[in-house]
């Protein structure tokens, strides 16, 4: 058996470079210069939007005066250069540092059906006034905005309004920009994704943003993608401390950390198709339920990611309300439920949980369930249960009445329980099966291995 995860404790957020390529996303450098001339009218800058063309297509050509020269023959040299400039993304228009400026590119772009802005170097783009709930105008067209260490804010002063809002049909791309101080009353602190819109956030940072609803960073009812990314330190009074999404969602290669809310202090989906892969869900918080990531219905798929150090009044890693939920090749630990079940992962009644090839480790429950609290179908495959701890029953695992655990060559190893069941806790009428012919074992728990009826566990 191949376990990549299972010998290595992740590093609690802070204590210092992690070791696996992936873990690492490397956004410290995403902060600008704050602005501090005064903003100009929005007239000469959609002027030069305007004069600039928008696509290759737009520019002329010098192939084509060339064209009128030698009869439209291009000799080797122009062919070779073609061929290396092809599939090169087009220059942007550059947008001065300035935030009229800024409105007055997306103004135009959406009236020209898109176009891709390349924003000033080292620029804060300050944002003083609310254009119907957010601080661009909507992007209903497809726009990219390109920056170079250039980040989009919420002046401190000014009323709360989100930073932008991606409407039905508009598809906005942000490469190399942060995104911060976002404020809003509604859903989407720092940016709303509308039914319809879509979003593709790459080598970006969604950081301190505030809603007082759900998504304190981004809130998804489209199609959001994350990627290379950071989403940390935001806020959200609902569900989704730095992503809430109700439709689909992909996170690649990214963090999100240190977000509060009252639900799904990291992330939270309901309904829809979530996606994480080769990720880092760490440090975050939730008053009531689901410290990292919160499944409350659909789909949601985890895998190559690390869901460590994150806390919750009740399921302090992870907590699948409803729907289903697989994690391949991951590692849960060091999270805690401070005052109820599932440290780890907690899952409730007609839920279906595949682990496999994962860790799950020194996890803390103050009731049940250290590492696990199962209360639907649980299948784990090529997994190590070890170290997690409870205050009450099922170091390991806590299985209840109306849940059936299967185990395949998965060890439940040095678990504590204060009460009973260090290893596994099975409720009358539950169901527990072994497969030890497969390799399961459950050794080393204290004070003992298994409580209830677990067929082939030994005390």
């Amino acid at each position: 058996m191949n376990h990549p995860l299972h010998d290595h404790v992740p590093e609690r957020p802070g204590a210092g470079r992690a070791r696996s390529r992936w873990w690492t996303v490397g956004l410290a450098g995403m902060t600008g210069l704050a602005l501090t001339a005064a903003g100009v009218a929005a007239g000469p800058a959609a002027d030069a939007v305007a004069r600039t063309p928008t696509t290759a297509g737009d520019r002329p050509s010098a192939d084509d005066d060339r064209r009128q020269h030698d009869d439209g023959k291009l000799d080797d040299k122009d062919k070779n250069r073609g061929d290396k400039e092809e599939g090169k993304k087009p220059k942007g228009v550059p947008v001065p540092c300035e935030a009229d400026a800024l409105i007055a590119a997306i103004t135009l772009a959406n009236a020209r059906g898109g176009a891709v802005l390349d924003l000033a170097k080292d620029c804060t783009y300050l944002l003083t006034v609310d254009i119907e709930g957010a601080g661009l105008p909507a992007i209903t067209t497809p726009i990219t905005l390109n920056g170079k260490n250039s980040t989009i804010t919420r002046a401190a002063a000014v009323d709360p309004f989100r930073i932008i809002t991606v409407d039905t049909g508009g598809r906005l791309n942000l490469n190399h920009l942060k995104i911060t101080g976002g404020q809003t009353t509604d859903n989407g602190g720092g940016i709303l994704v509308n039914t319809g819109g879509e979003l593709t956030v790459r080598h970006g940072a969604i950081t301190r943003n505030i809603a007082s609803a759900d998504g304190g960073g981004i809130s998804n009812n489209g199609t959001t993608r994350i990627d290379n990314s950071t989403v940390d330190k935001n806020t959200a009074g609902s569900s989704g401390g730095g992503i809430a999404s109700t439709a689909a969602l992909e996170i690649s290669k990214s963090h999100m950390s240190t977000n509060t809310a009252d639900r799904g202090g990291g992330v939270s989906s309901a309904e829809g198709v979530v996606r994480i892969e080769r990720s880092a869900i760490a440090a975050n918080h939730a008053q009531s339920l689901a410290g990292g990531l919160l499944v409350e219905s659909g789909v949601g798929i985890v895998t190559d990611t690390r869901i460590t150090y994150n806390a919750a009044a009740d399921s302090g890693g992870i907590f699948v309300e409803g729907g289903q939920f697989t994690l391949r090749r991951g590692a849960l630990a060091g999270n805690t439920a401070s005052e109820s079940d599932g440290g780890g992962l907690r899952s409730n009644l007609e839920v279906s949980v595949v682990i496999e090839d994962s860790l799950v480790k020194h996890n803390t429950a103050n009731a049940d369930g250290g590492g696990i609290y199962s209360a639907g179908n649980l299948v784990l495959r090529h997994t190590k249960i070890i170290g997690n701890q409870a205050g009450d029953q099922g170091g390991g695992i806590n299985n209840e009445s109306t849940s059936t655990a299967t185990l395949f060559a998965t060890e439940v190893v040095k678990n504590t329980a204060v009460v009973e069941g260090g290893g596994i806790f099975n409720e009358p009428n539950g169901i527990v099966e072994l497969n030890v012919a497969t390799g399961t074992v459950v050794i080393k728990n204290r004070p003992d291995n298994c409580s209830g009826d677990v067929p082939g566990c030994a005390g």
